[in-house]
């Protein structure tokens, strides 16, 4: 109200006037009626992850706020902590809250039908990111990067690089971005049977959960050599968990998605191997696209696919180490 007031003198003092002659109880109403003219025509967006303990969702949904607040618009933000009942009670509360387009970052792929259902019902467009979901036909548009490519990258490279070796798998079986890294790997070193998988853990993506878990794996197989984590946390967890058992930095080839300014260090000081790195800012800024252009009554592009890039310490000079991807 203060910048407002600035360009806005003689107004302040009508205002001013009639607070005076009518009493507070008046300038209340008047107050509240000059909000909702102010809000009336503003756009209700709203956004829910499966967790923000993250910073690449972080990014994403700060990439959608920049854009909708300086189009005079809201956004309303949910952090369901990984469970999807919360995150299903929390879709509906935004729905009831009157939202006109729905970004949704799926805790679980296959178990959002009956939020989706919900959303369809109450004609809101969703806008999946990051992360396909199952019930493709009740989503708006599905923003996501190539991540069966990325584990494809992976695995290329090690297949180039190594002869044989013992692999431990991290993983996160509820997301489809997670599912398809592993398996865009997998497929790949298939012809290669001097490559074995020895084990595997579920981590959900997590540097808390990824840590303990390549202990455990540690523990049943120490021959272990490489690692396919489905992220760059759950990579970072790894060289946690492979430090405290002793094992010396980069004699462990260990390989991430994302490209996080921290596994780009580890990449450059030769603790990891490589990541295939994906954008968070362009995800957001082309979700936040697609959403506009369906208000604006465009039809939406169903599936927006974003290529990564494999960052190895061969090319790690011609990349912005102490950033993401733009």
């Amino acid at each position: 109200m203060k910048e407002a007031g600035k360009g806005y003198g003689g107004v302040a003092v009508l205002l001013a006037a009639v607070v005076l002659l009518l009493g507070l109880g008046s300038w209340v109403l008047i107050h509240k009626d000059y909000s909702v003219r102010q809000n009336e025509h503003r756009h209700r967006f709203g956004a829910v992850y499966m967790t923000l303990n993250n910073p690449f969702y972080e990014i994403i949904n700060e990439e959608i706020r920049t854009a909708v607040e300086n189009n005079g618009d809201v956004l309303i933000s949910r952090n369901p902590e990984l469970s999807v009942r919360r995150q299903t009670e929390e879709i509906q509360e935004l729905l009831d809250s009157g939202i006109e387009v729905l970004f949704l970052n799926a805790v679980d792929w296959q178990q959002m039908e009956p939020a989706l259902e919900a959303a369809y019902q109450a004609h809101v467009p969703v806008i999946v990111i990051d992360t396909n979901v199952q019930e493709d036909r009740l989503v708006a548009c599905t923003v996501v990067s190539d991540n069966y490519m990325a584990g494809v990258q992976c695995a290329r490279h090690l297949v180039s690089h190594a002869k044989s070796g013992q692999i431990a798998l991290l993983k996160h079986s509820e997301a489809k971005s997670g599912v398809d890294r592993i398996q865009g790997f997998m497929d790949t070193i298939a012809p290669y049977p001097a490559f074995a998988v020895v084990d595997s853990e579920e981590c959900q993506g997590q540097l808390e959960q990824a840590m303990p878990a390549m202990e455990r794996m540690l523990q049943r197989h120490s021959g272990i050599d490489i690692v396919m984590a489905l992220n760059d946390p759950s990579a970072l967890g790894a060289m946690a968990a492979l430090q405290n058992a002793g094992r010396p930095p980069g004699s462990v080839r260990i390989y991430g998605v994302d490209g996080a300014p921290e596994t780009k260090q580890m990449i450059a000081s030769g603790d990891m191997t490589a990541t295939a790195a994906q954008s968070p800012h362009l995800i957001g800024r082309l979700a936040v696209k697609q959403a506009y252009d369906i208000l604006a009554g465009q039809p939406p592009i169903h599936l927006v696919e974003l290529p990564t890039m494999l960052i190895t310490r061969d090319n790690i000079g011609d990349v912005n180490i102490a950033g993401w991807d733009q």
